[in-house]
């Protein structure tokens, strides 16, 4: 062996080796922190278990969802997993962590039960109230925003476990990072439910292939985030995802087993209310439940149906009713900006928006419309497609990811990518004959059975289940 590899191999070492030092170091110093909130906010632990009349058999549940009030379908996973808890965990509290500090709990409870129809025990559910929220918001990081968001995610974290150490933390908003930072400092069991990867190869697959210093730079700042977001999945004990399409690319990203529990969809209830043959009561509506966020691409929609609607001669008593929240002041401008769009494609007044509306006004709509509409690319699951599914809509969705893959499957709607697709698809769905109408709304329907609320509760306690043996088996 020459001098030169001789040398070339201590100094690997010396850097290998300094990096286990401060790595041990690091870790031994989260560690101490982690003992000092814990002691810290042991009292408050003490008062809360004290008033659930639990005892010491009494368990924190904590789950990271800084926009708990925002009444999408993330949210309605969240309530419903939180109520399943509450069935089978009675010596379990389940403590929110939550940015919406302008909602109470008697407010937040109630907006639960009138969009979603879940009902949850108020003595058996606390909201913490974070003040750093901004951290997390795209608006804070204009440059860098997927690694400022992560950063700023540890900084909420760090908020919520000044508040209250839980005995198991579940991230149920996709903040990675903190599910490691949570281990770190206190080696509970940690649990995700993903509903969306942060970064996924298909978002690296869009990047242009040419070889300007931008693209290059952007690549390697993803490669680099890709590689803190595998390190992250290390320190997660239960992994849940919404759908097939994440499940392939969590699996790839962090390699480790993950349980697809499809989210809880309102299956038995719009069968119950909304009768298989309505055909008559129904109207020439192109329906899409949506929230208004950009990756929704509701202007995809409007400048399809403004296509189909000029095109059409059969059809011009269709309307576009866009149904959705509105979380803050930048969704509310966002639906400004698509009426400003319909207005100037001189198609305002059949386009329609329902904002913030409750689940009686969306069931009533449900039960109205003809078609059931979706543009998101790469929509994660869709909980939206399936309640179109188990009203008997003709759905017309975006052809990727969850309503591809999962939802609508086997001849029971159809699929576009592109404008002048959705625009074809939205005259083929109103001009089927009424035997193929009548049998895709049946097969529809029928299909929608997999992802009722039952499914749902019966595969979270399962996950949920083996997080609390862990618990039980670190004290």
């Amino acid at each position: 062996m020459t001098l030169t590899s001789i040398l070339f191999a201590l100094a690997a070492a010396s850097v290998v080796s300094l990096l286990v030092f401060y790595y041990i170091i690091i870790g031994l110093c989260l560690r101490q922190l982690g003992s000092h909130l814990l002691r810290r906010t042991t009292p408050k632990r003490s008062l809360i278990l004290e008033k659930l009349g639990a005892g010491d058999k009494g368990r924190i549940v904590g789950f990271f969802h800084p926009y708990c009030n925002a009444g999408g379908g993330g949210e309605r996973v969240l309530w419903a997993a939180i109520r399943a808890v509450q069935g089978k965990h009675p010596d379990a509290m389940s403590v929110v962590y939550t940015g919406d500090q302008d909602a109470s709990k008697e407010q937040i409870l109630s907006q639960i039960q009138t969009r979603f129809s879940i009902t949850l025990d108020p003595n058996r559910i606390l909201f913490l109230y974070l003040s750093t929220r901004r951290y997390v918001a795209a608006s804070t990081w204009p440059h860098f925003t997927l690694l400022g968001q992560s950063v700023g995610s540890l900084i909420l974290a760090w908020d919520a476990f000044n508040l209250l150490v839980p005995d198991v933390y579940i991230d149920t908003m996709g903040y990675a990072f903190t599910l490691a930072f949570a281990k770190l400092l206190f080696d509970i069991p940690t649990g995700a439910y993903v509903h969306y990867p942060t970064i996924s190869t298909d978002m690296l697959a869009r990047l242009p292939s040419n070889a300007e210093l931008r693209t290059t730079v952007k690549r390697q700042y993803w490669l680099l985030f890709a590689a803190l977001y595998k390190w992250c999945g290390n320190y997660v004990d239960r992994v849940m995802v919404n759908s097939s399409w994440t499940a392939a690319h969590m699996r790839s990203l962090w390699r480790t087993n993950v349980t697809i529990v499809f989210p809880p969809c309102a299956v038995t209830e719009l069968l119950r209310e909304i009768p298989a043959k309505t055909d008559e009561t129904r109207e020439k509506v192109l329906l899409c439940i949506a929230q208004f966020r950009p990756e929704k691409d509701h202007k995809l929609l409007i400048d399809a149906f403004s296509r189909f609607y000029k095109a059409t001669t059969k059809h011009k008593d269709a309307k576009l009713v866009l149904v959705g929240s509105v979380r803050h002041s930048e969704d509310a401008t966002r639906v400004y900006d698509l009426r400003i769009q319909a207005r100037e494609m001189g198609i305002k007044d059949q386009v329609m928006f329902v904002t913030d509306a409750p689940w009686s006004e969306v069931l009533g709509w449900l039960g109205r419309a003809w078609v059931g509409v979706n543009a998101m690319w790469n929509e994660h699951f869709g909980i939206g497609v399936v309640e179109y599914q188990a009203a008997g809509l003709i759905s017309v969705v975006h052809n990727s990811g969850g309503p591809k893959e999962d939802i609508v499957v086997g001849e029971t709607g159809f699929h576009a990518s592109t404008a002048e697709e959705f625009t074809s698809a939205f005259e083929k769905a109103l001009s089927l004959p009424e035997p193929e109408v009548a049998a895709m709304r049946d097969r529809a329907r029928k299909s929608a059975r997999r992802f009722d609320e039952e499914t749902f509760e019966g595969l979270w306690l399962g996950e949920f289940g083996k997080l609390m043996e862990l618990e039980e088996k670190s004290r």
